[in-house]
């Protein structure tokens, strides 16, 4: 039988809940303040904890601190109200398993997560954020700082709760925002997007919210807004920054009400549109310099999402590029010299400039080689070639110096007068052999700029035996 703490000063809360759970066949316990959890906390492991983030003598975020560190097999559930949403989202970042406000509308949906979290169903989730971003076109897997995002977007996904992503040009926003869409109930739904900064004030708020027949100059009939199409739907609005003052107003109206009325009209009308925005500038900064609304950012802002630029991230690089290369439909590679020079470039313009480039490359490459190397490359990335040269210098260096060794300890075994250890001698002629064998491969890396289809050409051997040479995992030593 599982047993349940629930954390909570409210003793109608608490009950509710014992009564609830009792009735599922699971052993509850109760905590009315820090101090009771502290006293509980000693007596039993605990299978999963529903812990209230406001409590009279201590903060919800350190009891789940404390389990998280000392019973990390007990899941956890945070409770809120929508006024410490916030508090919520940093206890998903702290390792909370969900969160559930109050009061519990929907009984349905905290029994089903429940008894998923009892059921341990956590690699259940992690295959489906895996899915879910191939699905939306966001390709990553070795930033820890990208998977710490994901998961915070699929965690707060099926809340009804607005969601601001932030980031630099390029980064790949929309694609989250469908991440969001994708993961959350409304996946049935329109995902409608609108750029906030491509239209003028007008224009875009005839596209948010519709217009009467003759409202202005070429409304020639009635026409819906996008919060009429993207009713029960997803609304991502890009550039959100870029929105007039008078436009700030009427969205700050919908969300605050849900209320809205087309351009030239009189009727209100209602809409459940979530909204998922962006914007590339501080939104804080905009508001202290009074081109965007406070009240505004905070009905935006309930949940930040700040997407790395693709510097922070260059371990995804090479992935990233291969996906490109692998939707394009054709059999490209990339060759290891110029993997290695887009891993080194700085990528101001993220994402959205990679895949500029592996057009550009594939456009202008000689048909039918089928691999891109540093000459397909723009200039400003093939500045980065000196760093590969110092790799290959700093290998060469190496060898030398290993070489020096191994002579010095042949020539003190050969000298010895007494016992040789003849195993040894023969491990050290084999070691000799895979470092000879290596340092040429090198070496000729290095004359050809890591174009490793060239260099195995130069040295008259195989694909399989230049990686055999460099690794005998086949794994490339130039990174």
């Amino acid at each position: 039988m599982a047993n349940i703490l629930i954390v909570d000063d409210d003793q109608e809360v608490g009950n509710f809940l014992r009564y609830f759970l009792m009735e599922k066949g699971l052993e509850v316990y109760i905590a009315y303040s820090g101090k009771d959890f502290r006293q509980l906390f000693v007596q039993r492991a605990y299978h999963l904890a529903l812990i209230d983030v406001k409590l009279p003598d201590t903060s919800g975020l350190d009891i789940l601190k404390d389990l998280k560190e000392q019973m990390p097999s007990c899941q956890t559930i945070v409770m809120t109200g929508y006024s410490t949403v916030k508090v919520a989202v940093e206890a998903i970042k702290l390792g909370a398993n969900d969160f559930i406000e109050k009061p519990f509308d929907d009984l349905d949906a905290l029994e089903r997560t429940i008894d998923h979290l009892l059921a341990n169903k956590a690699t259940t989730a992690e295959i489906n954020i895996d899915e879910l971003a191939r699905q939306s076109g966001i390709v990553t897997e070795k930033s820890e700082a990208m998977n710490r995002l994901l998961t915070l977007a699929y965690k707060i996904a099926p809340k009804n709760i607005n969601v601001l992503i932030q980031g630099e040009t390029g980064t790949g926003k929309e694609l989250f925002a469908q991440f969001i869409h994708q993961a959350s109930q409304r996946i049935g739904q329109p995902f409608i997007g609108i750029n906030c900064g491509a239209l003028s004030e007008t224009l875009l708020e005839s596209e948010l919210f519709g217009h009467e027949k003759g409202a202005f100059t070429g409304a020639a009939k009635e026409r819906k807004g996008v919060f009429e199409i993207a009713e029960k739907g997803t609304l991502f609005l890009d550039e959100i920054g870029e929105a007039s003052m008078s436009t700030q107003v009427k969205l700050l109206r919908v969300l605050e009400t849900g209320e809205y009325m087309r351009v030239g009209g009189e009727n209100v009308q209602k809409t459940n549109t979530r909204i998922v925005s962006a914007t590339h500038v501080d939104l804080a900064e905009a508001v202290a310099s009074k081109t965007f609304r406070e009240d505004l950012l905070y009905r935006l802002d309930v949940v930040k999402l700040v997407i790395p630029p693709l510097r922070e991230r260059r371990e995804d690089i090479r992935l990233i590029a291969e996906h490109l290369l692998k939707k394009t439909g054709l059999v490209i590679q990339l060759s290891e010299a110029a993997a290695i020079l887009l891993e080194q470039y700085e990528w101001p313009g993220n994402v959205r400039e990679l895949s500029n480039v592996i057009k550009r490359a594939i456009s202008i490459m000689d048909e039918g080689t089928g691999v891109i190397t540093p000459k397909h490359l723009p200039k400003k990335i093939l500045s980065g070639k000196p760093l590969l040269m110092e790799k290959a210098k700093s290998s060469e260096q190496s060898f030398e110096e290993f070489l020096r060794h191994w002579t010095d300890d042949m020539l003190g075994a050969w000298n010895d007068e007494g016992k040789v250890e003849m195993e040894m001698v023969l491990n050290k002629v084999k070691l000799l052999e895979r470092e000879i064998g290596k340092a040429f491969v090198m070496k000729v890396l290095k004359e050809t700029v890591g174009d490793r289809q060239d260099a195995a050409r130069r040295l008259n051997i195989s694909m399989r035996k230049l990686r055999y040479l460099l690794n005998e995992k086949g794994q490339p030593s130039i990174k």
